[in-house]
């Protein structure tokens, strides 16, 4: 029996040392009880840090630990109340706690405790207590989710490129600033505004950044070279770089689309033809019947009908779903061929 006793101490108390198992029970077919008490001759006062020898008196803690085989593993530890040495101490008595094993007011052991909290940061709270209850672990999902929380954030690393972007919290209205590593896709932190002094303030507590990727705004370009002036190299990110592209392209197949020659098989439409210049060239890059021109077209003839009837730009911008910029930029060209040069 004292074999099995010794062996059952090494397989479960390996992190706590100090604990000695003193039996072993069966309750039922389900429910295994370990007798452990402390071997440590004193404590330390939680109040003061004096050590005490003193024990006041003693009491059982009933902590659950993990599961044995799908039984349930209920720890009878033996627990001493020493009495306080230091007389100016406030406490007059304290319990000893097993470190690695108890808490204060827990009904678990600290490795049960962190082996829920694992589970609920690998599959969160309700699948999370299911897979626990398969384990032979009874707890209930909002449980598992408090363990989540209780949990200390991790200590983020400064990156070496670093994703600045904007984000809509009221879209058209507020927005912040996100922060994303860009080598492990992660995000690093949320800035309350997209202000160029605020992405300064937090790049001059950061110089580890090597670069910088960013969007095209002006106020992010002007936080980059106040926070980071030379420790980091600004580029424009994939996205940007291909949207760019893809504009350019754009341009160039509209200013060159009389190049292109209808097919012969094709039989010939009747349309609106394009506004012309006096000496009969084509003044808009895209001609009538396409879809992109036929629609700014559109938004611009209701726009401008909308602000001949008295509604103000908010009102309109409103009425129509538009950004307070869309709806300028469709009110200050005379004609909607101005907009078709500016794409």
């Amino acid at each position: 029996m004292n074999e099995v006793l010794l062996r059952l101490e090494e397989l479960l108390f390996l992190s706590a040392p100090e604990v000695a198992v003193v039996s072993v029970n069966e309750d039922d077919e389900a429910t295994i009880r370990i007798g452990v008490s402390c071997r440590a001759a004193g404590a330390v006062c939680p109040g003061c840090g004096a050590w005490s020898s003193r024990v006041h008196g003693s009491y059982q803690r009933f902590p659950a630990d993990l599961p044995c085989a799908g039984r349930r593993v209920v720890l009878c530890l033996h627990v001493r109340r020493f009495t306080c040495v230091d007389a100016l101490c406030n406490r007059r008595t304290f319990a000893e706690q097993v470190p690695g094993l108890t808490r204060r007011h827990s009904r678990w052991t600290e490795r049960l405790r962190s082996a829920l909290a694992e589970v609920g940061l690998a599959l969160a709270g309700r699948a999370g207590a299911r897979i626990a209850d398969v384990f032979g672990i009874s707890v209930s999902h909002s449980t598992v989710l408090r363990l989540v929380e209780a949990l200390p954030d991790p200590r983020p690393r400064t990156p070496r490129v670093l994703g600045v972007d904007e984000y809509a919290m009221r879209k058209g209205r507020v927005y912040g600033t996100v922060l994303v590593d860009v080598e492990t896709g992660r995000p690093v932190d949320l800035l309350p505004d997209r202000e160029s002094a605020t992405l300064a303030a937090w790049l001059s507590k950061r110089p580890g950044i090597e670069v910088i990727c960013r969007e095209r705004a002006p106020f992010f370009a002007e936080g980059a070279r106040t926070g980071a002036p030379t420790a980091a190299l600004q580029v424009a990110d994939r996205f940007h770089l291909w949207h760019n592209l893809g504009e350019a392209a754009e341009r160039c197949v509209s200013r060159h689309r009389a190049c292109l020659r209808v097919p012969f098989t094709l039989p010939r439409q009747e349309s609106a033809k394009a506004p012309q210049a006096a000496d009969g060239s084509t003044t808009s890059p895209w001609p009538t019947g396409h879809r992109f021109a036929d629609r700014t077209r559109e938004k611009h003839a209701i726009v401008h009908a909308l602000l001949a009837e008295g509604h103000s730009r908010r009102a309109i911008g409103r009425q129509l779903h538009m950004t307070h910029r869309t709806v300028k930029r469709l009110a200050d060209a005379a004609a909607p061929e101005e907009l078709f040069h500016g794409q």
